[in-house]
């Protein structure tokens, strides 16, 4: 999954990011309203933590903005003890819930797993197709055979096929929200990925595989419907 992280401590921006892409989260950070807002319209992200107190342009402005344009993005609020009647404020703007600083790292893990429940159509922590599993919590892949414990872009990159069986996805789709838009990574990185993921299935004995379509994408194809 593919956060924005909108605080302008840029310490405090940083900690959040090193936690969540530990936990296998692709994160951009923006730090202030203005830059937020930006790459709310130039990318798709699954969830988006939002300071209230922010130069350039404050974070209940820009939740205002992103409901009035008709996004669902989740928001988790980020703010200060002192700041009762803005959390009351941007709840009622929109906001899927709300975090009082300082806060412990499991609670806003807690937070997001909850307020990103559900996207990318699937409720459960594990994703199957076929003989495989994936594990969200423990980043394992595993079939009856054995299992893998995914790194960071290798989890995503599985994740994102689990949760899209049998549907094309492009590479540009891909780099999009593992990557992020503005990444400096090469496109062919994704094929990499791809090649070690499909290593690990082969290990796996798995009765899927991820079906490449030339200049198109990849799909998650169980082997008796792919041709390739």
């Amino acid at each position: 999954m593919r956060l924005l992280i909108a605080e302008d401590e840029k310490s405090l921006s940083k900690a959040l990011t090193v936690i969540l892409e530990k936990n296998n989260y692709s994160v951009d950070a923006a730090f202030d309203g203005e830059e937020a807002l930006d790459y709310l319209a130039t990318g798709q992200y699954d969830g988006v933590i939002l300071d209230i107190m922010m130069p350039k342009m404050d974070g209940l402005t820009v939740l205002k903005k992103i409901r009035a344009k008709g996004s669902s993005v989740p928001v988790l609020m980020l703010t200060a003890k002192s700041e009762i009647d803005d959390r009351v404020t941007g709840l009622d703007l929109g906001a899927n819930d709300y975090l009082t600083k300082p806060f412990d790292a499991k609670e806003l893990l807690a937070r997001i797993r909850a307020m990103t429940r559900g996207r990318d159509g699937a409720q459960s922590s594990v994703l199957t197709m076929g003989n495989i599993s994936l594990d969200r919590t423990t980043f394992e892949l595993s079939s009856p055979t054995g299992s893998f414990r995914l790194a960071n872009k290798e989890f995503q990159v599985m994740e994102m096929l689990l949760c899209n069986p049998k549907q094309l996805i492009s590479t540009e789709m891909m780099m999009d929200k593992i990557w992020g838009y503005d990444s400096d990574a090469e496109i062919n990185v994704v094929w990499a990925y791809i090649s070690y993921l499909r290593k690990k299935l082969t290990a796996l004995n798995a009765n899927v595989r991820i079906k490449a379509s030339r200049n198109a994408g990849y799909s998650l194809e169980t082997v008796e419907e792919s041709h390739d």
